[in-house]
């Protein structure tokens, strides 16, 4: 024990003398897939051996993944815990009014596991929490600078993008100002709690075209809370709700080719343009949303019917019209810029100092749910680049409904936006092929919290309403289900 204790300092100082003086470092790292040199190998599996054989890494990390990807299905579980502790640390502090020292170790101790019970379920955390054991296994198969630099090296865009345009969507102006222009759809519906079930469903997916898929997200989270899920309707009608929220907000971003992440991905490289996009998905996805909406719809139209109208508040309306300017304009300036995180950032701190300046306006800034989100999607991107390895060949093997349909799955289980990206990097893809893996990545987009990069946020918002346990994965997954099938559908028939 002496001798490793006095060893310890030399073994940090070889860890980090190489991260200081830039040598060891691994510059390929995840290996590209030219590397393998496998092009000769026939059959997914001989080449998933060959890579797994030259590089022993690449199945550590996907165990890692899959580890993670497990984890999501207990959350509700680990809260479950979480909140059990807690109720026994308000009875022990109860019973005793001056307690002693074992009594307050036990109390420290009740309070430590009910924390880490909370981490360990919230879903936004539980990527990044498997990023440890990513970071150890960089270590283990190669060095300490290795995986700095390499999570250092990791790009952060989307995160940063999705953390600051939530933050800018879930303000009060913002809010007031998406709802009246749903209200105008609500009202030509009749007005009443399924009107607004409706034009929530239906026109904010679709505005998610104009401001992108996490602000769209954002705003119909927010309003579905205030107007329908503040109303406490049936669990099933709630998953329903839940499940055609991140299927729609997963193709209601297709009308246009910079506001849906996966297209996004791949729009620059294959040279699709918002009138492609239009002409290739968009009426589509419209068609999609407006049949899945009217079949749960008229499905549950006796519950929705009995469902009483929240009554609008006189308060929400006295925000100065160039208030609500400057945050359009924030906006708008958060989404022609999503690709430079420098100018998000500053734009941020530029939006805060202008809620400082207007705060008889405004409400607090909801900043814990964006940060979670964004942590979600930096671990998930930090992840899915190492996994490239198994996904390239699944991808590249495929017919174009296999592989539609592999991609709808693929993307249950990774985020659409990486789907996307990895089959971009796929030589000899022809068009029906792309359109094939881009129209399976965005109907597979509403499966899974972690299918679609706007989903953490959604989940974010609205948990609160499904009980202490939060939202089931697996009840996601069949609410999700019906219409992940008609948007299939309707992008392989129509």
């Amino acid at each position: 024990m002496r001798l490793l204790l006095r060893l310890w300092p030399v073994y940090l100082a070889g860890m980090f003398v190489p991260l200081a003086a830039g040598a060891g470092l691994d510059a390929a790292f995840p290996p590209p897939l030219e590397s393998y040199g496998d092009g000769s190998l026939v059959g997914v599996w001989n080449k998933l051996v060959h890579r797994a054989h030259a590089e022993p890494f690449n199945v550590a990390a996907t165990a890692i993944f899959l580890l993670a990807i497990v984890h999501t299905f207990f959350v509700a579980k680990f809260r479950h815990l979480a909140h059990a502790r807690e109720t026994e640390l308000e009875t022990l502090a109860a019973r005793s009014a001056r307690p002693d020292n074992a009594v307050r170790a036990r109390l420290d101790r009740l309070k430590f596991r009910a924390t880490i019970y909370h981490f360990l379920g919230e879903v936004e955390a539980v990527f990044g929490f498997w990023l440890v054991g990513l970071f150890l296994a960089i270590c283990a198969f190669r060095d300490f600078s290795t995986a700095v630099h390499y999570i250092d090296g990791v790009n952060y865009n989307e995160a940063i993008f999705v953390t600051v345009i939530m933050a800018i969507a879930s303000t009060r102006p913002v809010i007031v100002f998406a709802e009246q222009i749903l209200s105008l759809v609500a009202g030509l519906l009749g007005g009443s709690t399924r009107a607004w079930w409706l034009a929530i469903l239906t026109g904010g997916p679709l505005l998610g075209s104009l401001i992108t898929e996490p602000a769209a997200m954002t705003l119909c989270a927010l309003l579905l809370g205030q107007r329908f899920y503040v109303l406490q309707p049936s669990l099933r009608l709630r998953y329903a709700t839940l499940g055609l929220l991140f299927v729609n907000i997963s193709v209601g971003g297709t009308l246009t080719h910079f506001a849906a992440p996966p297209v996004v991905m791949v729009a620059g490289t294959w040279g699709w343009d918002a009138s492609f996009m239009f002409a290739t998905f968009g009426w589509k996805s419209i068609a999609a949303i407006i049949g899945s909406n009217a079949l749960y719809g008229l499905f549950f139209r006796r519950e929705l019917a009995a469902l009483r109208p929240v009554a609008d508040d006189p308060e929400q309306r006295g925000i100065p019209v160039f208030v609500t300017l400057v945050h359009l304009f924030f906006l708008v300036w958060v989404v022609i810029n999503a690709h430079y995180p420098s100018i998000l950032i500053i734009a941020l701190l530029f939006f805060v100092a202008f809620l400082a300046a207007t705060e008889p306006h405004q409400e607090a800034l909801a900043i814990r749910g964006p940060l979670l989100v964004g942590f979600f999607l930096a671990a998930l991107v930090a992840h899915g680049n190492c996994q490239r390895w198994w996904i390239e060949p699944v991808l590249g093997s495929l017919q174009p409904l296999p592989l539609m349909l592999g991609s709808a799955l693929l993307t249950a289980f990774n985020d659409n936006a990486a789907i996307t990206y990895l089959a971009a990097l796929v030589p000899g893809f022809s068009d029906p092929m792309r359109y094939a893996v881009v129209a399976g990545a965005m109907a597979g987009g509403g499966l899974t919290v972690i299918a679609n990069a706007p989903n953490p946020a959604g989940q974010s918002l609205l948990q609160k309403y499904f009980g202490s346990d939060g939202i089931s994965p697996g009840r996601l997954f069949l609410s999700a289900l019906a219409p992940t099938v008609i948007v299939a559908l309707a992008y392989w028939i129509l």
